[in-house]
């Protein structure tokens, strides 16, 4: 117990959980600073980008991306709803299922994931740097963890 909070951590800084709170900030900050000239949100750029790689023949479905991206599926379909609003997507009815909606990215989307997700690369390089060879330890770890939740 430290001035009244009840914590196992002395100092605050061994706590995990905060550690991760303040470097998922800073590199969140980062990003969003270099998705401003793209005029996208991160999850904009998270669902455009993950639809772009997902490109098939067979349809994608709202549900499908959310999957892929880890995320609210109901949130998901706000955020395509602007994507589509900007011309990025394209939300069509699914040709098998009538309850479902089939997912493609426009040129001008693909284009403009492309161009972002170079952006989103280079703030990542730049962030990860101090990690130098442990960074794909670092990212194993943290896919552990993605496994687990």
């Amino acid at each position: 117990m430290t001035d009244g909070l009840s914590s196992e951590f002395t100092p605050a800084d061994d706590s995990p959980g905060l550690v991760l709170w303040r470097v998922t900030n800073a590199w969140q900050a980062a990003q969003r600073a270099a998705l401003q000239p793209f005029a996208l949100t991160h999850v904009q750029f998270v669902l455009l980008a993950s639809l772009t790689w997902l490109h098939s023949d067979a349809p994608i479905t709202q549900r499908d991306l959310a999957e892929h991206a880890r995320t609210d599926p109901m949130m998901a379909s706000q955020v395509l709803r602007a994507l589509e609003t900007k011309g990025l997507v394209r939300r069509a009815p699914h040709p098998a299922d009538a309850r479902a909606r089939a997912l493609t990215v426009t040129p001008e989307g693909a284009s403009l994931a492309s161009a972002a997700n170079t952006a989103v690369e280079d703030v990542d390089q730049t962030f990860f740097a101090p990690l130098t060879n442990e960074r794909p330890h670092f990212t194993d770890m943290l896919r552990r963890l993605t496994q687990v939740n």
